[in-house]
């Protein structure tokens, strides 16, 4: 049996030949978008969707949607000009990505026993002064609950 490619049997099934032929739209949606945007626009900014002549397009802030919003009648008309069938683009704030770190750091750690923290010290006494190690065992037993 012959190994078949992706997008063969991308191409094949039903519904994921139509998830393949959307991904292809956005892709080709995407590449007009980076050429005819202004270039710090289409870095903080992509195509995110397009359904029934409107494309949706996520900015990374508030800013870049607004600059976006200023521009979408030229944007618009540039997207006919490359032959996308545009009839409007929506503006979204959707950051590209985001990081969520906890409030208090010093929460997540596990607590340090007393016998660690002597036996640290200990191996940090005797190390030699210009050791790195030295300074870093030391921080860590200072910041230690």
């Amino acid at each position: 049996m012959a190994a078949r490619s992706l997008n063969a049997y991308l191409n094949s099934a039903g519904d994921l030949s139509r998830l393949s032929a959307h991904a292809g739209r956005l892709v080709k949606l995407q590449r007009i978008f980076e050429k005819i945007a202004p270039d710090y626009l289409a870095a903080s900014s992509r195509v995110a969707n397009f359904k029934s002549g409107k494309v949706v397009i996520h900015a990374d802030s508030g800013a870049v949607a607004a600059k976006l919003r200023q521009i979408l009648p030229s944007l618009t008309d540039k997207l006919l000009l490359e032959g996308a069938e545009v009839t409007e683009i929506q503006v979204k704030v959707q950051p590209a990505d985001i990081t969520i770190q906890p409030k208090n750091r010093r929460d997540t750690r596990a607590p340090v026993s007393v016998d660690v923290k002597t036996g640290l010290q200990a191996l940090a006494d005797n190390l030699p002064d210009d050791a790195p190690l030295k300074n870093s065992l030391k921080q860590l037993v200072d910041r230690s609950r």
